[in-house]
Parts: C-alpha cells; structure tokens; sequence
C-alpha cells in the first residue's frame, strides 16, 4: 500500500486525483478536527479552513520536501489558515461559537476535556517538530508504533520512546497552563481529539481543492469557499450533463452565426470582384494597376474566405454528429465478463478477501482476482519483498460496516488485522467497483 510520500509524489508527477483523494481521505479527520478545535467549535469555519489547507497541500505538493511528515504538516497548515479565518470572521464566530456541542463519553471524562480542549492545540504548538508529528501519528491518526517509527526514520522501539517523552512534554506545558488533570491524556486524546468530518466533505474538498490548484481558477474557489461548499454530489452531476448540452449548442449556434458573416463577406467579394470584371471587358483594354491590383487582392480573399466557410461548415457537422452516450448505451455496447460464483459481492467481503490473500502469500491469486488503482507495474516498484514478507501469516480480527465514499461504486470498509509479530492495525481500507466488469480495485487505506 502507497504511503504519503509516493501518494504525494504520484500527484505531482501525475496529476493523479485518485491519489490525492486518498490523502484526502486519510487525512481529513485530522484536520477537520484541528480546525473545529481552532475556531472554538465553529463547524462551518472549520470546513472553510480545511478547504483552505487541501488547496494549499494540491498547490505546494510538488515543492515539498522528501522528509516532509505530512500530518506535521497539515496540523501546521491548519493552523495558519484557522488564525486567518478567525480574524476576518471574529465577529460571527463570537456569535456561534457555542453552537456546536462536544460528543461525550462519559460527564467525568467530559469536564476534563473540556479544561483541555481550547488548551490543546496551543501546547502542541511548543512542542518540536518530532515530538509534535509523533503526537498527531499515535494518538491522533491511531497509527502503530511501527508506522510512527517509519515515519521519522527509526525503529518500534525507539519510536515507542519518543512517545512518550512527547506526551510527557505536553503534560508539563499543559500544567503550565493550569491544567492538572492529566493522569489519562493519551486516552482522553484519542476518544475526543478526532471527530469524524461531516458526510460528503472529503469528496467535496477533494474536487475543490484540485480545481483551486489549477490556473486561473481564484474565482471558483473564492465562491466555493464563501458558500461553505453546501452542493451535493448529485447536484453536480445533473449540472456537468446539462453544461455539456449547453456548452454544445452554444456551440453550434456561434459556428452559425461565423458561417452566415463568413458567407456575406464572401458575396460582397464577389459583387465587387463581378464589377471590376466587368469594367474590364466593356472598355476592352487592361484595367489600370491600381484597380487590377485590387481586383486580384478581391479573389484571393474570396478563396481565403471560402476555405474558412468550408472549415466552418465541416465543425458544424461534426458538433451534430457527437452526442453524449448515456450510462445505458455504454453498458449495453460492452458485455461484462463472467466472475466466479464464490466472487466477493460485497465490499467487507472484498476487504477480506484481500487481507487472506495476502496472508497466505499467494499474490497471483490476488492479482488475479483484485485490480490495484495504478495498475500492477506500480504495486509491484512499491510493494517490497520485505513488505511481503511482514503481510505473510498476517489474520483478520474484525471488519467493520463499510460506507460510501466518493461515489456509489466506491467505499471505505473499517478493518483491524493482527500481524504475526502480534502488533495490529486499524484503518479504513478503500475499495471501488468497476460497473462494467464488477471486479474490485483496491484505491488505498493499508
């Protein structure tokens, strides 16, 4: 499975809006979170500011350094960007800044939280670099102590220590701001630090931010900003369909009214080109060269005029011929092939077949049966045999309920799989669909 370094690579290589997704998708609780703790609870500020930090991630991807710990990076992005907001939206966020209700566990554990809550962001800030990402990594992203390791460059165990002399650290700037109950932080951070982000946003930011990369594109992304990003996914689709059959008309109606000019032109070349012609002939001796001049510079912009007329005429053709194909005609040309009878219906069932295949080691069962986003050729330069060799022996300890993820052949499907070393990962993994063939690609989430 792609870490963040190749995903962010892939993108900025190959402008690969599977890829960033992905990130998106792996990423948006921790930042949701971040900013819904920055703007005091303020839940639609805290969508904004997210919209503002993934643009900024897209825009930036290409330039960021090899080291880069991305969730460092994203706490940091999204701390500036909430500072910002906060400022030009003071006024409103004092308005509802005790809208949004913090979901508890129990009322103890609650009081606690809330003491710490507006405190916490402000102590991760004194922490270092290191200290801060192996907060985020552990406690806030429930990453293993194995992935914390990778991803400062050090091993389980030396990981397992910065840890906790991290956690320590941000005990004592927590004291230092009054804030004593803190026997149970580690726990109390993870059951409330990271909420899950609204239904719909990753998706919605995934395609905002990308077309706010792009050039020329400030306008969009300013109004989707400013209206919150309220359209829903079905909205969009019924509007790509219709601006396509508007866009075609238009179309169709400017090829006319170039074609109708272009003809005018052309006859009033040949009226004046007729008279000249004329003028020869009736007085029976060359024009003067002047006027035979003009005469000549008249056909060629006649024959100028008519190749474009033709031109205009074959475009306007070929915008008749070309119309769109329906989702029906599409599935009718291509006859899926047929899938094996015991072939996962499912996307839990999917999920699992994936982890048992890649248990037992037998990858030419799982290719066989699974496609991978990216194509085969790129699992194989990124997949290792040493990472193959720690996915052998490896078991399922439980799936979870999947969910819909960007659209609906695709899903997030929560997993908990224990490896043979003992340790355990919890994730979501994210499978697609293809309507066509109805066999599942694997997207990403391991």
């Amino acid at each position: 499975m792609l870490d963040d370094h190749q995903l962010l690579r892939r993108y900025a290589t190959e402008e690969s809006e599977a890829a960033f997704s992905e990130l998106v998708a792996r990423h948006i609780n921790l930042v949701y979170s971040t900013a819904l703790r920055r703007t005091n609870g303020d839940a639609h500020l805290a969508q904004d500011v997210a919209q503002l930090v993934f643009t900024d991630l897209a825009r930036k991807a290409r330039s960021l350094p090899e080291n880069t710990v991305l969730a460092g990076w994203l706490h940091r992005a999204t701390r500036y960007a909430a500072a910002q907001s906060l400022r030009t939206e003071r006024r409103r966020q004092r308005r509802e800044q005790e809208a949004v209700a913090m979901n508890a566990l129990e009322p103890e554990a609650n009081l606690d939280w809330n003491q710490i809550r507006p405190l916490l962001d402000e102590a991760l800030d004194q922490l270092n670099s290191i200290d801060r990402d192996v907060v985020l990594l552990r406690f806030f992203e429930q990453r293993s102590l194995m992935e914390v390791g990778r991803a400062i460059d050090a091993n389980e165990d030396a990981a397992r220590k910065r840890v906790h002399r991290a956690l320590d650290k941000l005990r004592i700037a927590l004291a230092k701001r009054g804030i004593t109950a803190t026997a149970t932080l580690a726990p109390m951070i993870s059951a409330h630090a990271v909420q899950a982000a609204p239904a719909g946003l990753a998706a919605t930011l995934t395609t905002a931010s990308l077309a706010g990369a792009g050039t020329g594109t400030f306008t969009l992304l300013k109004f989707m900003t400013m209206t919150k990003l309220k359209l829903g996914i079905s909205a969009l689709v019924v509007a790509g369909a219709s601006t396509v059959l508007v866009v075609q008309h238009q179309a169709q109606i400017k090829l006319r009214e170039e074609n109708q000019s272009l003809r005018q032109q052309i006859n009033q070349l040949k009226t004046d080109n007729e008279n000249l012609s004329s003028r020869a002939v009736t007085t029976g001796k060359s024009l003067p060269d002047e006027q035979f001049n003009e005469l000549l510079r008249l056909r060629g912009e006649v024959g100028v005029l008519r190749r474009q007329t033709n031109k205009l005429e074959r475009s306007l053709a070929a915008t008749r011929t070309v119309q769109p194909q329906s989702p029906t005609q599409a599935t009718q040309q291509e006859q899926s092939p047929a899938l094996p009878e015991d072939y996962p219906k499912t996307a839990d069932g999917a999920t699992k077949g994936i982890f048992e295949a890649w248990g037992r080691g037998d990858w030419d069962a799982f290719f066989a049966n699974f496609d991978v986003d990216g194509g085969r050729e790129m699992w194989d330069k990124a997949i290792t045999d040493e990472m193959k060799s720690n996915l052998l022996g490896m078991q399922v300890v439980s799936i979870g309920q999947p969910t819909n993820s960007f659209g609906p052949n695709m899903w997030f499907v929560p997993y908990t799989i224990r490896f043979k070393d003992g340790s355990e990962k919890t994730m979501r993994l994210h499978v697609a669909q293809d309507p066509k063939t109805r066999r599942w690609i694997l997207k990403g989430g391991f």
